[in-house]
């Protein structure tokens, strides 16, 4: 009996690291300097490499005079042409945001961002009083999930959960397990606890 053996030589190679994505805060006008430090802190508490830009007017075309709200898709358009590759932009406002859901044209909403895309938008005008600030970040860290591509997950405590028209963020605590791990392969660097 003659046994052969050969060795192959597994040849690797290593995909050149990129960096970390990088969330921009870009909060608008309308807003409270105190809540964009305090949506910015909940935020860095989960992912660290963020930055805050400085505040701007929302472009014209984002007003829908009729119900006197802004539209969320609109603004998501103009901050996703602001946006480069590697890093995601979170629009911040105080005004009340809409989208058009089924076949309400106008339907007023606490955040939008699409599945995947470079920018989202998120709006604290109706969260409840208390703990608006931890909410407000909450439902921020939600729609920044979806740019990269997360759907809504069935976890209960995840930042992925559905809403379902409701404000449910205070039972929420983290990304579940499932939900990091996506983030993680699409070159999230989350702190470590």
């Amino acid at each position: 009996m003659i046994l052969s053996c050969s060795e192959k030589k597994n040849v690797v190679k290593e995909k050149a690291a990129k960096p970390a994505v990088t969330i921009l805060i870009q909060p608008f006008k309308d807003i409270q300097p105190e809540s964009i430090e305090k949506v910015t802190e909940g935020i860095k508490k989960v992912y660290p490499n963020v930055k805050v830009l400085d505040a701007i007017e929302f472009p014209e075309n984002t007003y829908y005079k009729e119900r006197s709200r802004y539209r969320a898709d609109s603004i998501i358009k103009f901050l996703n042409n602001k946006t480069k590759e590697g890093f995601v932009t979170i629009g911040l406002t105080a005004k009340d945001i809409s989208a058009t859901r089924g076949t309400i044209k106008d339907f007023g909403i606490m955040g939008l961002g699409y599945r995947p895309g470079k920018a989202c938008v998120a709006s604290n005008f109706r969260l409840n009083k208390e703990n608006r600030d931890e909410q407000f970040y909450k439902i921020a860290i939600h729609e920044l999930g979806h740019t990269q591509g997360l759907p809504h997950c069935p976890e209960k405590m995840c930042f992925m959960r559905d809403a379902e028209g409701k404000n449910l963020t205070n039972e929420e605590t983290d990304f579940c397990k499932k939900c990091k791990t996506f983030l993680i392969n699409e070159n999230w660097k989350f702190n470590s606890i």
